[in-house]
């Protein structure tokens, strides 16, 4: 089942295991089973410590439990957890075995301090990049407390399941048999929806942190770009993001970061974090800004969390990046993560030979539409201008596919569905006015970004006619003392390579402003 190389790599992690466990089986006669023996009589043969039985009496099969001897730790996956997850499986298997994880001092102690039995299942598919943060999350919190149990569950293996729950989007999490959430989700977001004290409690720490130097407002390319170049100036420095990384997480191919051939957003989301905690920057993560109180030349900024806390800078960075911009017609918002989806990568794999469509024509759009076409029945690609903005060499490809329609010059008009999912799509004919309709079961958006800027709409910031933060050349805004950066501004081209540059040049610009003023 594993190649020699990922032997040898499991293998050198499994030399960290000090404690001796025991992976237990459920399978059938079935193929998926006869691979799921195959690799966990891999993984035991790489160490003394992991003992395998196949006596496992769990109605979904194959699955397999991660337990210490007698005792059941509440960890399971059914299905084979390769690709993204392969990750979420060692990790597993490390930290039942003894490795400590990651989490600090006081994350740990809040999960061993939940209350009540809390029994979480997670669908994900092997192609997301979103389900490992939520998976291996979860699997922590049932290694660290005993009244915490986590079924992680291949959405594409279990199809029944899927269907019977109506699941459309991955990661979907159920606590107690009931939905709980879907997407991406932190294990702090996680605990801060189980522990229903820990935002007050987070909000009241936060308020007793003295004033910032620069205080950076969001965790994307721009924003710890902006930490580091500030923190390297030795002024006192913050964070606060409502998730660190931000729209990079759910990014999966990037190949023109320069001197980066190829990585993942999960991956340099990481690498940008574990870049900004080299230095003594303060980041307070899961705080979404709600309001700006900008001061007077010469005094303090100030700026509102939706989780009631308040923060105060000399000088501050907004770098709260952009989102995936909605079509805004009837049935989208009513049928989001029922059919109505935005990451291909995260749910396509829930659409497996059924008819989908994407709504873009531009290099995200097509590239969906590509991507898609491997693995849906069939998917239509509706451009609302007469002609693709993508690239040529993806709009050839697509026009190769056979299992690929090109609708040119149409409007979106609404989303179809019969109360619980998507059913089809209604769209008009820009050139003639007709109304069309297609029957399909699931809409890809893929249509461009729009600027998280709503909570300055009432600031004296000053904003362009798209929402975006107006900038100079140094990255500064109307209002002296307050920079910006990233996609969030009016600067052209939303990637990350100039997003990492804006925030570079905003904190150097907001250095400068310290000690000039």
């Amino acid at each position: 089942m594993l190649d020699d190389n990922l032997k040898t790599q499991l293998k050198a992690y499994l030399a960290k295991v000090t404690q001796p466990f025991e992976i237990v089986a459920s399978l059938d006669d079935g193929a998926k089973s006869k691979e799921l023996h195959g690799l966990l009589t891999d993984i035991v043969g790489l160490t003394d410590k992991i003992t395998l039985k196949l006596d496992g009496q769990d109605a979904r099969r194959p699955s397999f439990a991660i337990n210490r001897p007698g005792e059941e730790t509440g960890v399971v996956f059914a299905g084979l957890p390769m690709g993204h997850e392969f990750t979420s499986l060692v990790l597993a298997l490390l930290q039942v075995g003894g490795h400590p994880p990651k989490a600090s001092d006081e994350v740990i102690e809040q999960i061993k301090g939940l209350e009540g039995e809390l029994h979480f299942e997670t669908y994900f598919s092997l192609s997301c990049q979103n389900c490992p943060d939520v998976v291996q999350a979860l699997n922590l919190m049932a290694i660290l407390n005993p009244d915490v149990h986590h079924v992680a569950i291949d959405g594409a293996l279990f199809k029944d399941e899927v269907e019977e729950r109506q699941v459309m989007s991955v990661p979907s999490i159920y606590l107690n048999g009931e939905p709980f959430d879907q997407g991406r989700m932190s294990l702090e977001q996680i605990l801060a929806k189980v522990d229903t004290g820990a935002a007050e409690r987070e909000a009241a720490k936060l308020g007793e942190k003295p004033t910032f130097d620069t205080l950076m407002i969001g965790g994307g390319p721009a924003g710890a770009a902006a930490a580091v170049y500030a923190a390297r100036k030795g002024i006192r420095t913050g964070v606060a993001a409502e998730r660190f990384g931000g729209q990079v997480l759910d990014t999966m191919a990037i190949e023109n970061l320069i001197s980066v051939p190829h990585t993942e957003g999960p991956k340099l989301a990481a690498a940008l974090e574990e870049h900004v905690k080299e230095y003594e920057v303060d980041i307070m993560n899961l705080q979404r800004a709600v309001k700006l109180l900008p001061g007077r030349p010469g005094e303090e900024h100030e700026v509102q969390f939706e989780s009631g806390a308040s923060l105060k800078a000399k000088t501050l960075v907004l770098a709260t990046g952009a989102r995936w911009r909605e079509m805004g017609v009837p049935g989208e918002a009513d049928y989001r993560n029922k059919g109505v989806a935005y990451c291909p990568h995260c749910d396509g794999p829930l659409f497996k030979g059924k008819h989908v469509a994407v709504i873009g024509g531009g290099n995200s759009g097509v590239e969906a539409a590509i991507d898609l076409a491997g693995i849906v029945g069939h998917v239509t690609l509706i451009e609302f201008m007469d002609e693709m903005r993508a690239d040529a060499v993806l709009q050839k490809k697509l026009r190769s596919l056979p299992n690929v329609d090109i609708v040119l010059g149409a409007r979106t008009t609404e989303v179809n569905g019969d109360g619980k999912r998507v059913t089809g799509l209604t769209y008009e004919e820009r050139a003639s006015g007709e109304i069309r309709q297609i029957d399909l079961q699931g809409v890809f958006v893929q249509i461009g970004l729009v600027p998280n800027t709503e909570w300055l709409k009432e600031s004296p910031i000053e904003l362009s006619e798209r929402g975006e933060i107006v900038v100079d050349a140094r990255g500064m805004t109307s209002v002296p003392g307050i920079f910006a950066a990233g996609d969030v501004t009016t600067v052209p081209y939303k990637q990350i390579v100039i997003a990492m540059g804006e925030g570079s040049k905003a904190a150097l610009g907001a250095f400068d402003h310290l000690i000039r003023s």
